[in-house]
């Protein structure tokens, strides 16, 4: 058996090793079926990806209730990333004496599913559809050369308000509560920086829409006519077409140019600025404008850090590692496809689909490259050739795991099997007579 498979499972069995006995079994086969990527030809259905991993009925039926057992996913993250810093291969990049740690929201798509609670903007249909959506908080660094998200949070929709607004603000505000002091949020367009104010964010890069308009933090001073000006006067980074005119750009205060790559990059900023129907003690940010020879249009991004152009540029390209954790666990091992509906797990599956990305996605980075075949002549450590290496196999039962990992010695000839021991809150099942001839205990 590949090398590769044993250390992939010491990967995981450390992973699950403190959580309760039995459970972290049953975690450790659900996790081995989704970074083995088992999903992809079970077309997202578990008992069959468990089953095609070589593991037996009791075995499945196992690790079926395993997702469900008692275990979070700040549980794994928190262990997952103890894991990966005490092993030394990942190093968090630093700009400015600013960490990255990047946020994000995906989608699990969920078309038929009754009684979604959350919706999530598609791009090919053009609107929102119902999608199970996940909270990404990932702190960016660099492992063997390839840039890397380490996951710190995922963090769910709020039940009783479940807007898109609504879990932005919560993802911002659980952020806030896990960063470092020398951590700064990087998000896209859809947070916005009145949601940073609030969560009280004092370090933070985000991209700004092309039409933004923000206003100077200092009013101008009394022309000795008619009322003061108690607001500054509108900026307007870049220009625009309104109603057949052209509305002009405000001049910038400052201009900073550099030579990238033989190719020079020109930078336009304006300071001291304020949201703008912001309060007159509002906090104040900077609006930066990079202009690039490959950029169809001006990369706009605010920031209340006092940084120059360049770094602020380079925290948020490091944005895009958080889009790893997702690509993995939809595309590469074929998460993107579920078939749970029950409302736990309906949310437990996407976030351990997440965790086994991101798993798989650090394990491909630090292991020797596999070449899928004779035609892959210079492969590349990636997730997709590691998963490829582990589908060829089944669970390795051989493989040593810790003591702690190991199925629970429960009695259980005492409780109802079959129909009758399914939980559920009936009248009609309450009075029925078990095998043993007693009526069956509705939990």
């Amino acid at each position: 058996m590949p090398a590769a498979v044993y250390q992939v499972t010491t990967l995981l069995s450390t992973l699950v090793v403190a959580l309760p006995i039995g459970t972290n079994l049953g975690l450790l086969h659900l996790l081995w079926m989704l970074v083995s990527g088992r999903l992809l030809a079970s077309r997202g259905a578990l008992f069959p990806g468990l089953s095609d991993a070589g593991l037996t009925d009791s075995e499945v039926r196992r690790a079926w209730a395993a997702l469900s057992g008692a275990w979070t996913s700040d549980d794994l993250l928190a262990t997952w990333q103890r894991q990966v810093e005490d092993a030394g291969h990942w190093q968090p990049h630093v700009y400015g004496g600013y960490r990255p740690v990047a946020i994000d929201l995906t989608g699990f798509w969920r078309p038929q599913l009754r009684g979604c609670p959350t919706r999530h903007y598609h791009a090919e249909a053009g609107r929102a559809l119902p999608a199970i959506v996940i909270g990404i908080i990932a702190r960016i660094g660099r492992v063997a050369g390839q840039r890397l998200g380490l996951p710190l949070g995922l963090v769910r929709a709020d039940p009783a308000d479940p807007s898109p607004a609504a879990h932005r603000r919560r993802l911002i505000a659980v952020a806030a509560e896990r960063r470092a002091p020398n951590d700064v949020l990087v998000g896209d367009r859809e947070f916005r920086i009145a949601d940073f104010h609030v969560a009280g964010v004092d370090a933070w890069v985000a991209r700004l829409p092309k039409n933004v308009t923000a206003r100077r933090a200092t009013p101008p001073p009394y022309g000795g006519r008619g009322r003061p000006p108690t607001r500054g006067l509108v900026v307007r980074p870049l220009a625009r077409h309104r109603k057949g005119r052209v509305i002009a750009a405000t001049p910038p205060d400052e201009v900073t140019t550099w030579v990238e790559e033989a190719k020079i990059v020109r930078a336009e900023v304006w300071t001291d600025l304020v949201l703008p129907d912001a309060a007159p003690d509002s906090p104040s940010f900077t609006v930066v404008a990079i202009h690039h020879p490959r950029y169809r249009e001006p990369l706009l991004l605010a920031t209340p850090l006092a940084l120059s152009p360049q770094p602020v540029r380079a925290i948020y390209r490091d944005r895009w590692p958080v889009e790893q954790a997702p690509l993995a666990a939809k595309q590469m091992i074929g998460a993107a496809r579920q078939f749970v509906h029950a409302p736990e797990t309906c949310q437990r599956l996407p976030e351990l689909a997440l965790v086994a990305g991101s798993l798989l996605s650090y394990a491909a980075a630090t292991l020797p490259a596999t070449p899928t075949g004779f035609w892959d002549r210079q492969p590349r450590p990636t997730p997709g050739r590691l998963r490829r290496v582990l589908a060829r196999c089944h669970f390795p039962t051989e493989a040593p795991l810790p003591p702690r990992v190991r199925r629970k010695a429960s009695v259980t000839d005492h409780l109802p099997t079959g129909w009758f021991g399914q939980r559920r809150r009936s009248a009609a099942m309450a009075e029925a007579p078990t095998q043993h001839g007693t009526p069956a205990k509705v939990a």
